[in-house]
This record gives structure tokens, C-alpha cells and sequence, in this order.
């Protein structure tokens, strides 16, 4: 049997948590929902979880005192009302939750917390700003899937994600492929992924937004061309993630918290 994974909360018993510091608390923040056929509800909560054990891991092995909490797997849902068992949290109410675990991290001794966000229904920014100065606890928001850009994320895949497209299936099929659904032949039990035009181009461009609803954009919640995805880039995916995040962890558990964190203080300044 493996041993407990020292940085993990849900591995860890009390008399270990007793005898060592943490300095960064990560908490994961999933969904559950449809994902086009072929792609099982908790794919947002797979993805947290295994995205923060990999970045929490490589962090703790180059000397973080970093933490990784067990992944909430519910988010805001209000745009697939229309599908069942998409597992609605208001934003007002995930911002409720977040809020009370973060008060329960700054009462452990924890001012250092990283929201891994796996959900983009999940718009997590207006919390930070209402926590601003109303909590110890210094919060970072990392929505991971922006964590390329056009041209890195081109280097991997062919085609843009939006939801349940070649990213994300290629990250299942890589570390769940037994929850991908396939067709006799081998392919996988999903559409195209291709989603309703706006009528009005100001929607179209980008310059209007509106909540999207999702029974009308999508056939069957997918928005993305899942068909090229392969295990082989999902694991590319997630040494990039490694690679780019593990270093932001080790670099805010060895950081002071001053007066003027986290900015750099130059003599101009």
C-alpha cells in the first residue's frame, strides 16, 4: 500500500498535521455536469484533483510547505439548467463556501491560499476582490486551463477548447480512460462538439455578453471538436502545468509575507 502523501490533507492524520507547517493552502474547485456523451460528469472534479496532486507533489519535493485540500466538486451551473444532474451552486453560495473555508484555513495558521479552478462557470475574481481586506489570508485565483497561451496551447492540440473538447478529453483519456465513452468501433460516443451562432455581431465579436445557455448553444453540452484528443496530450498538457505552477508554489511558500506582498519594493519605489 502507498504511503500517505505528506502534502495531502485528506491522506494526513492529526499527529503528522501537529508537527509540520504548512505555508500554502491550494484548494481545488471542480463542477459536476454533462460533457458532451462521452465524458463523464466529474470531469471537472478529475481534473482538479489530479492537476493539484501533480503541482502540490512536484512543489512539496523542491521544498514547498504546501497543502492540497480535497476538491469541491460542485460549481455554477445556471446555464445547463436544462440538463440533468448539472449540480448548481449560486455564485453566491460557492462564494459562502469558499469564504467559510478560508476562514477555516486562516484559523489553522494558513495566509497563503490558491484557488486551482477547474470550472469556467466558476468566476471566481469578484471574490477575491470582496475578500480584499476583509481576511488574513492572501488569495490567488488559478483558472489552470488559462495557463497558455494561443501559441502554447497550439503546440499540443489542434482545436480551441471550450467544454468537453480535445483538451479535455484528451486529459480523461490519459487519467481516466475507463470513463470515456466509445462506440463499437472504437471512436469515441460524442457529436462534433459544434455549437449555435449568435445573430447579432456584436455577441458574435465578443463586444456584448450574455450568460450562455447551454441546451441552445450546445446539442449535448459539448463545445469543442473532442475527436483528435489523445492520452498522450493530455500527459503533455499536464508536464506543462507541472512545469509552470509547481515553481508558483515553491516561490509563495518561501515568500515573506511584508507590507508590500506580493510586490517587488525597487529603490524607485
Amino acid at each position: 500500500m502507498p504511503a500517505p502523501r505528506p502534502w495531502k490533507l485528506s491522506e494526513v492524520n492529526y499527529g503528522h498535521v501537529k508537527n509540520n507547517q504548512y505555508e500554502v493552502a491550494v484548494l481545488p474547485l471542480g463542477a459536476t455536469e454533462p460533457h458532451n456523451l462521452h465524458l463523464p460528469y466529474g470531469t471537472d472534479d478529475y481534473e482538479g484533483t489530479q492537476i493539484g496532486e501533480q503541482i502540490c507533489g512536484a512543489a512539496h519535493n523542491q521544498g514547498a510547505k504546501v497543502l492540497l485540500l480535497p476538491t469541491i466538486p460542485y460549481g455554477t451551473e445556471t446555464n445547463m439548467r436544462q440538463f440533468p444532474f448539472a449540480m448548481n451552486l449560486d455564485p453566491s453560495t460557492l462564494y459562502a463556501v469558499v469564504t467559510d473555508l478560508i476562514a477555516s484555513l486562516v484559523q489553522s495558521g494558513i495566509r497563503k491560499v490558491v484557488l486551482l479552478n477547474s470550472h469556467g462557470g466558476n468566476e471566481m475574481k469578484p471574490l477575491l476582490r470582496e475578500l480584499y481586506g476583509k481576511t488574513e489570508a492572501h488569495v490567488f485565483l488559478c483558472n489552470w486551463f488559462k495557463a497558455f497561451s494561443d501559441e502554447e496551447y497550439h503546440q499540443i492540440f489542434t482545436h480551441m477548447e471550450d467544454h468537453a473538447g480535445e483538451m479535455e478529453t484528451s486529459f480523461i483519456l490519459a487519467y481516466r480512460p475507463e470513463l470515456v465513452a466509445r462506440l463499437p468501433d472504437g471512436s469515441f460516443d460524442a457529436d462534433s462538439g459544434a455549437t449555435r451562432e449568435m445573430q447579432m455581431e456584436a455577441l458574435s465579436k465578443g463586444w456584448v455578453s450574455i450568460t450562455r445557455p447551454w441546451h441552445l448553444l450546445t446539442t449535448n453540452s459539448g463545445s469543442g471538436y473532442p475527436h483528435e484528443a489523445t492520452a498522450e496530450k493530455g500527459e503533455q498538457m499536464m508536464q506543462f502545468l507541472v512545469d509552470r505552477l509547481a515553481p508558483f508554489l515553491v516561490e509563495l511558500s518561501a515568500a515573506d509575507l511584508t507590507d508590500t506582498f506580493p510586490f517587488v519594493v525597487t529603490d524607485a519605489t
